[in-house]
């Protein structure tokens, strides 16, 4: 089975559907995907838009949207609610005035349905930047219980090879705490994704074969994870090959629990993540789902603005998984 027809299975048994807000209502290829996800009926998709507009356009493309709740930003009877809601969830000053200048943009008010419980998580990103939909939500929604940051994971799979890497997508250079938080947040995408973690610390060295504060700070985040988290193997540093050939593992990192069988890669910075999962991906004929935001309080996940519609369809179902993930912590 396929992850995302595993997340599909999951947010199918459910006993609530989840609800998924879409904020950028005039694409049609978010019409198009919402009205596949009505049509399926496993989650409760919620827009953000000019009821006559989407209305329009629904009409003009044969889609049924028929009984989708839309929100008019225009027309919100609850919205000094909302602005007193937002004021609060900043943590510093901020007025009510330009509490509701902000929520006059669709991103931040999609993220205010997700705090204010009104919504289970938002899926944006195909007509804005990456910065215009996870900053509402660090704002905002803010970091789950425990966590301290945000980080991008990608679920990479290929017939029944299932891996994940990360970060991918949002800490440019992250220090050792980050690197070791970002770890911890994999291994909970891992299990979301019925992988058992096997967490490996990736760098250009394998235990101290080459010298240098690069090769340090992967070092001291896998040993601040196993220290924090001993019931999750893990190891680190170890080049690639020590991390995925048993047979390298065996020469290069002969004690390790985590060499050569390894699931979860943690990349030391930004650049080799985004190059390693995109290789993976082109080269190696692999799946790349994602990427899946780890690290909030509430799901919010970024479409690339090049998606199509069976992509906003299978993000909104990740997302309504890891929303039934947050149920069951």
């Amino acid at each position: 089975m396929s992850v995302f027809s595993l997340f599909k299975k999951q947010v199918e048994a459910a006993k609530d559907k989840k609800r998924i807000v879409f904020p950028e209502s005039n694409d049609l290829r978010i019409l198009t995907a919402i009205a596949n996800l009505k049509k399926d009926g496993i989650i409760e998709p919620i827009l953000i838009g000019n009821p006559d507009e989407i209305a329009k356009l629904a009409k003009e493309n044969n889609l049924d949207l028929a009984g989708v709740k839309i929100y008019d930003l225009n027309h919100y009877d609850e919205l000094d609610q909302m602005a007193a809601e937002f004021v609060k969830a900043r943590r510093k000053d901020t007025s009510i005035a330009e509490a509701k200048l902000k929520l006059a943009q669709g991103n931040y008010f999609g993220t205010m349905l997700v705090k204010m419980g009104k919504a289970d998580g938002m899926v944006s990103g195909a007509a804005h930047s990456t910065a215009n939909t996870v900053l509402p939500a660090l704002q905002l929604i803010h970091a789950a219980k425990g966590m301290h940051r945000v980080s991008g994971a990608f679920v990479m799979e290929k017939g029944d090879e299932r891996y994940i890497f990360a970060d991918c997508a949002i800490n440019i250079n992250p220090d050792e705490e980050t690197l070791a938080e970002i770890g911890y947040q994999s291994a909970l995408t891992a299990k979301m994704a019925e992988i058992d973690p096997k967490v490996a610390f990736l760098s250009f060295s394998t235990k101290g074969s080459a010298e240098g504060p690069m090769v340090d700070k992967v070092h001291d985040a896998a040993a601040m994870f196993q220290k924090d988290h001993p019931e999750i193997p893990a190891d680190g540093e170890l080049q690639f090959d020590a991390a995925f050939v048993p047979a390298v593992s065996e020469k290069k990192a002969p004690n390790s629990k985590v060499a050569g069988h390894a699931n979860v890669f943690v990349f030391p910075e930004l650049q080799s993540g985004n190059i390693g999962y995109k290789m993976v991906q082109r080269l190696g004929g692999f799946t790349a789902v994602g990427p899946i935001l780890q690290g909030l309080a509430a799901p919010v996940n970024d479409l690339s603005r090049g998606c199509s519609e069976q992509d906003i369809y299978d993000l909104a179902i990740v997302t309504a998984a890891q929303a039934l993930a947050k149920d069951e912590k």
